[in-house]
């Protein structure tokens, strides 16, 4: 026991990631329909771990931190920025209300209880889990007009209080909000959040499930209609002018050949055509008897996002678009599938007008999707590779702007690096879906930040606070543990109650506005995955950057009601 004690404290990084093997695997467990979650889990298994009296940089996590929070502000950047005009200034006030229970409950809690100043500053931080209160509260305390032995022993209880109320506050908070926000708002979380995505446009789809429902079809026909004999593919396609009909390849005579517009097509002649699909089930015996032809029907096709620069085509109506002499020639074998907008996927007609910085996601056989895509911009393609030179500057430069602080009263306020990595994560991911030439981060490494960085970042809180923990329920007792309970629970209620009923918020953006008002990561990440969905980090964003700053504020302001 002594070796392997001695093993992780000299190797620290080892115990981040048995912590996480072991957090994710109790996380998973399920009794009936509970499971604990992937944060929770790691959480409490690095309580247990840490009272090997590890030691870790803090600085590992706030690599983390940064990395979750850079991620989240990527993934619901479109959306934020579209809804920050209607939404935000509700969010403001919602989290100010927040901000204020949050003091109140603690000062309550504390005078109830009849802890000192210390202990009451240090609950305030730890069941809110805002650690500058610490710093904040110290620089008020010794400021008092009391004897100095008095004032150490009042700063000396504020680190002990947070100790003890500080696990609860993140782990106790993500588990009510996430688990029990949703049955106190009577609400089935996961399908309120899948019917805003699809009123967005938008929403993630479930890992290797699509739609059988198919828009576009490709098949072969055996030619037996005289009326097409010895005429151009160019002239079979024009005789369906209200629908893009395109014979792709021509089998004659035993040999195979792409269709070239100007080449004949005869009798007995087996053709491949690209339509609709529910043109071909209707229409599609007018070319004659369907036949099964691999070879024929082997060709290489693409679907291919495709970012529209060129100034040509800006105005034009989709209709006008492909009635050009560019849309007749380039575009000849392209379908239109979806029309992205700003990040959003939009409803389109033959009268709808495109611009410049719409993608459209074309498909049909890769030459001709590939000479569109030359003709209409850049083509976005997938790739796995991230681009780390946008996501690394995002980061330093979010960070630049989150350390700059302005003082009002001799208190230090900011953003903090990781409000400041939030921020620039909400813009580069906004620049993303709107320039989208830069800036990839596919979905795999996007989940990587966001499951990862959190709970790594919450592995090494666990493993650094665990010993803290259990010293001060020895000192303090249960009572400051119940304390924290109450002031970790009782604003979060208070939030739900008024975001549901005065705000009308919806109930994804309420639970991440309470968890965005307590500036509790590891909430939002437990919300997001019950909610199967991005949604409640829409309502996380701007509720953060004022519970930042005010509960950084009240640990000057419950000293001063305290004393």
């Amino acid at each position: 026991m002594n070796w392997i004690i001695t093993l992780f404290r000299h190797y620290p990084e080892l115990s981040i990631f048995l912590t996480l093997a072991l957090g994710y695997w109790i996380g998973s467990l399920k009794i009936g329909k509970f499971s604990l979650g992937s944060v929770t889990g790691v959480l409490l298994v690095g309580v247990v771990i840490g009272q090997m009296q590890i030691t870790i940089s803090p600085n590992v996590k706030s690599v983390f931190s940064l990395m979750f929070l850079f991620a989240v502000g990527y993934g619901v950047g479109p959306q934020f920025f579209r809804g920050l005009k209607s939404d935000g200034l509700p969010q403001v006030y919602f989290a100010i209300i927040v901000c204020l229970s949050c003091l109140f409950t603690a000062y309550g809690a504390a005078r109830i209880a009849g802890f000192d100043v210390g202990s009451a500053a240090g609950l305030l931080s730890g069941a809110c889990t805002i650690s500058a209160v610490i710093g904040v509260a110290t620089d008020a305390i010794n400021q008092l007009g009391v004897a100095a032995d008095r004032k150490a022993s009042l700063v000396n209880h504020i680190p002990v209080a947070y100790a003890v109320t500080y696990i609860f506050g993140t782990a106790g908070v993500a588990w009510f909000l996430a688990s029990l926000g949703p049955r106190l708002l009577r609400v089935d979380l996961a399908e309120e959040c899948r019917k805003l995505e699809s009123t967005m446009g938008g929403g993630d789809t479930e890992l290797n499930v699509f739609s059988c429902a198919r828009k576009f079809d490709v098949r072969a026909y055996r030619v037996t209609n005289e009326k097409l004999a010895s005429k151009t593919v160019a002239e079979i396609e024009s005789l369906t002018k209200e629908s893009r009909v395109f014979i792709e390849r021509i089998r004659h005579d035993g040999s195979i050949a792409d269709a070239q517009p100007d080449a004949l097509v005869h009798l007995g002649d087996t053709i491949v055509v690209m339509a609709r699909h529910d043109l071909l089930i209707d229409n599609g015996h007018e070319f004659g008897p369907e036949v099964e032809d691999f070879a024929l029907l082997d060709f290489p096709a693409e679907m291919l996002d495709v970012v529209i620069t060129n100034k040509a085509l800006a105005g034009m109506t989709l209709r006008e678009l492909a009635e050009c002499d560019a849309g007749r020639t380039e575009g000849r074998g392209v379908f239109l599938r979806k029309l992205i907008r700003g990040g959003h996927e939009m409803p389109f007609t033959l009268g709808t007008k495109i611009d410049r910085g719409d993608v459209l996601e074309i498909s049909g056989a890769k030459r001709d999707v590939e000479r569109a895509a030359a003709k209409m911009g850049y083509a976005d393609r997938a790739t796995n590779a991230t681009d780390m030179v946008f996501v690394g500057a995002g980061i330093v430069l979010g960070g630049i702007v989150g350390s700059l602080a302005i003082r009002v009263g001799g208190i230090p306020l900011s953003l903090s690096t990781s409000g400041g990595a939030l921020i620039a994560g909400l813009v580069f991911g906004w620049l993303r879906s709107v320039h989208r030439t830069f800036g990839r981060v596919p979905a795999p490494a996007l989940w990587v930040f966001n499951s990862v960085g959190l709970t790594a970042f919450i592995a090494v809180v666990g493993i650094t606070s665990g010993p803290g923990f259990v010293e001060g329920i020895k000192e303090a007792g249960l009572s400051l543990f119940a304390a924290g309970i109450v002031v970790t629970i009782l604003p979060m209620i208070i939030g739900l109650l008024i975001g549901k009923y005065f705000f009308k918020m919806h109930p994804g953006i309420l639970l991440g506005a309470c968890a965005g008002a307590r500036t509790t990561t590891a909430a939002l990440g437990m919300i997001q995955d019950a909610a199967k969905s991005k949604v409640p980090a829409l309502g996380y964003t701007v509720t953060y950057a004022i519970g930042n700053t005010l509960l950084t504020i009240w640990g000057l302001v419950i000293v001063l009601l305290m004393s």
